[in-house]
């Protein structure tokens, strides 16, 4: 199975554009070779029949990425069930029909079938026919093999999806235990009636004094520890030489908080990397594919059989639930450059801004050899995000392991370590790694090979109805979404270093300095509009209700000096809806310029005109675009910045400074541009709905049942680094919110909605 790199739908919006063969070193020969790279891409699947135990009754719950498989008879021992010999005499035939006669299929057989399975898992007589003459079986054995198969894929997701009924029941359980509780606290235990709102404020004003008080104690334990490695008498390690210091580990710091030795932590990363290859490697059991959706659902039970005994997760826990998921997909970026993006922190963050909203290495507790840090050991903490307010961070700590497996593969492992958990008392949900990361392959010519393997094991929060299906699907912070998002920056990367671009791809703008210079502003666009929507610590959400009924939260923040942003108050404002329309018709409508006018209220009645248009991406829907709006009053530009991959997509806006969008489309530098980005984050709903119909062919199978639409505005209320939101300002970027919400249902017929 080939890895289509092309992030367009099943059914293609857009043909390939790379017709030209202009694209040199850069492209040309990247895309020229992506081909057979991803044809070595393919899934290794198991023989058929092979299941692990039943389902164990364990505290865990399990997301839609995880299922047990039913033990059954092997296929193998069904399929000449009924059959007769025909060969020799009367008494053979006698004996015949009293017992039944089974066959063994060989692997090369079985491996042939498994490849028509895939492609179309309802053969028809015509390609029974010519299997069973290319195999040497009667077309009886190739006809009771498939239905065979077809019984057991049924039967495994008949289990998964009963699984999963039971988990979202005993979910709405404990919602509905919480929900009670809240309103018992609420209101009060003699009247009955409700209490004031100053319950609400000073829980959260105990959050932030919890949040600062575990901060205080780890850094007195620090403090602490470093007095008791150096007591009064004995030199400081400002009195040590420079080689000694540089020597000698930070761990030694940390072990009067932690209590870990660099050896033990050793022990942890490398049994966390034997785990995670075996997690990448293997086929079936231990992974499924499933039929309808493609994606690769992880057997529980054979997990907990294999690999849980060297897990030291299996202590006793809260109620949690476990995320598990694996993708893998082809980036164009050299080796060198990707292991970067995980060792170094900054990169990190930059290569996946809408997942990551705060990160920072805690500690570094070996360096690594060579340029590429082969053996890297760091202490990181991260904040991972969804873009939108309504869901709630999460936040985790991981010891990340760099090792170099082979002279073209290297592994990359994160892994929670307890002693950590305990001492650093995490404020939002509390979130583990089990051994996840990633295998890269290189393979020349400037892209590689990736197997993502994403492995999480968070305690159970309540999510609002709009979000619950595509996060206990685990797409949401799932081995998916990371691949899409890395696959992506990689593609724009290689776009903002082509030499050599077809001028139908970069129109408006006449130098090589000027395109870059645009991207590298549209780029930092995205990231401030990331960093501005989440529900992120760095902010403070209020919910306001909007006259048409959408829930519109609202922050504000003070810019003092920072010269990319406008000085003095911004107001931010953010709501998310549910709309019955395919993802990838809303981003059409939404980045589409010549509809512009049918939800911009800013700009009602203007004529939009495209002065540059950069793609930055083989899609056409990832493109950096300036417009400029003429109204009766004045012209106004706007740069456009559309990014979209196989699970999100964003539409990112701003208005720009004539003058200043002038100089940056001649090479001039962006960096000090003072830009304030809105715009819209699109995603599925995670309803994966089963096709009507089982067929091979890609066009029929849909998957889209309706899309998650956060919306965003931000917008400069004083240039006072002194003022305050006023009611003014609130009523009106909430009018700007409802009204543009109301345009889009509009113009996508959807009202109803």
């Amino acid at each position: 199975m080939g890895v289509d790199m092309s992030n367009n739908p099943p059914t293609s919006r857009t043909k390939d554009f790379f017709v030209s063969p202009a694209l040199s070193l850069s492209l040309a020969g990247i895309f020229r070779d992506a081909g057979a790279a991803a044809g070595n891409m393919e899934v290794e699947e198991g023989d058929e029949g092979s299941g692990g135990g039943g389902q164990r009754e364990d505290t865990a719950e399990i997301s839609s990425e995880n299922s047990g498989l039913l033990r059954s008879r092997s296929e193998d021992d069904l399929e000449g069930e009924g059959e007769h010999d025909d060969d020799g005499d009367g008494d053979k035939n006698k004996k015949t029909k009293k017992r039944k006669k089974y066959h063994r299929h060989t692997a090369e057989q079985i491996r042939e079938m498994e490849a028509l399975f895939k492609e179309s898992p309802h053969p028809d007589e015509k390609q029974r026919q010519l299997l069973s003459k290319q195999l040497g079986l009667a077309p009886r054995q190739v006809k009771f093999w498939f239905q065979n198969r077809r019984t057991q894929i049924k039967a495994i997701q008949e289990r998964h999806e009963n699984s999963l009924l039971k988990t979202e029941m005993e979910k709405l359980r404990e919602e509905n235990k919480a929900m009670r509780e809240q309103i018992n606290k609420a209101c009060c235990p003699n009247c009955g009636t409700a209490t004031t709102s100053q319950d609400a404020a000073v829980t959260t004003d105990e959050q932030q004094l919890k949040i600062e008080n575990a901060r205080l104690k780890t850094e007195v334990e620090k403090l602490r520890a470093a007095l008791g490695k150096y007591p009064p008498g004995t030199a400081s390690p400002s009195c040590s030489t420079g080689k000694d210091q540089d020597s000698r580990s930070s761990l030694d710091f940390l072990n009067g908080i932690f209590g870990l030795k660099k050896s033990r932590v050793m022990e942890i990363v490398n049994e966390a990397m034997e785990e995670l290859i075996t997690m990448a490697t293997a086929g079936e059991p231990l992974w499924i594919r499933s039929v309808e959706t493609g994606r690769e659902i992880l057997n529980y039970d054979e997990y907990v059989k294999e690999l849980s005994a060297k897990d030291s997760t299996n202590n006793v826990r809260p109620k949690r639930s476990i995320e598990a998921s694996r993708e893998t997909g082809v980036v164009f970026v050299d080796l060198p450059r990707l292991l970067q993006c995980f060792t170094d922190v900054s990169k990190w963050k930059e290569t996946f801004p809408c997942l990551i909203s705060k990160a920072a290495t805690v500690d570094v507790i070996s360096d690594g050899e060579d340029p590429n840090r082969n053996g890297a050991v760091q202490l990181m903490f991260a904040e991972l995000q969804m873009l939108t307010p309504m869901v709630p961070t999460r936040e985790v700590y991981f010891v990340r392991y760099c090792k170099q497996l082979s002279a073209e593969q290297w592994a990359i492992v994160d892994v929670s370590i307890d002693q950590v958990e305990d001492n650093i008392d995490a404020s939002l949900v509390k979130c583990r790694k089990r051994p996840s990361g990633c295998i890269i392959e290189d393979k020349s010519n400037g892209h590689c090979k990736v197997i993502w393997v994403e492995h999480l094991e968070c305690q159970k929060a309540t999510v609002h109805t709009m979000y619950r299906s595509i996060i206990n699907s685990g797409l949401a912070f799932g081995a998916r979404h990371w691949m899409a998002t890395l696959q992506l920056q990689c593609e724009r990367l290689v776009f903002f270093m082509a030499t050599n671009v077809p001028t139908k791809d970069s129109t408006g703008v006449a130098t090589l300095a000027g395109r870059k210079s645009i991207l590298k502003l549209a780029q930092r666009m995205t990231c401030s509009f990331c960093h501005a929507i989440g529900a992120s610590s760095f902010h403070t959400w209020t919910k306001v209700s909007s006259k048409t009924g959408e829930d519109i939260r609202i922050t504000s923040r003070k810019n003092l000096n920072d010269p990319g942003e406008p000085l003095g108050l911004i107001l931010c404002a953010v709501s998310s809806i549910w709309l019955p329309v395919s993802p990838y018709v809303l981003f059409d409508f939404l980045r589409d310029e010549a509809r512009r006018d049918e939800w911009d209220v800013m700009f009602k009645g203007g004529q939009t005109q495209s002065i540059a248009n950069l793609s930055k991406g083989q899609d056409r829907g990832n493109a950096v675009t300036i417009q400029t709006i003429k109204s009766k009053e004045n012209s106004t530009w706007i740069i456009q910045d559309s990014c979209t991959n196989a699970y999100e997509s964003m539409v990112v806006h701003a208005p720009v400074d004539i003058t200043g969008m002038q100089s940056v489309m001649t090479g001039c530098d962006s960096s000090n541009i003072a830009i304030l980005p809105s715009g819209f984050s699109i995603l599925p709903d995670g309803l994966e709905s089963r096709p009507l119909v089982i067929t091979s062919r890609q066009d029929e199978k849909s998957t889209e049942a309706g899309s998650l639409l956060t919306i965003a505005f931000q917008i400069l209320t004083s240039t006072s680094t002194t003022a305050k939101p006023t009611v003014e300002s609130v009523d009106s970027v909430n009018t700007l919110i409802s009204c543009t919400l109301r345009n889009i249902k509009t113009s996508l017929q959807c009202e109803d909605g």
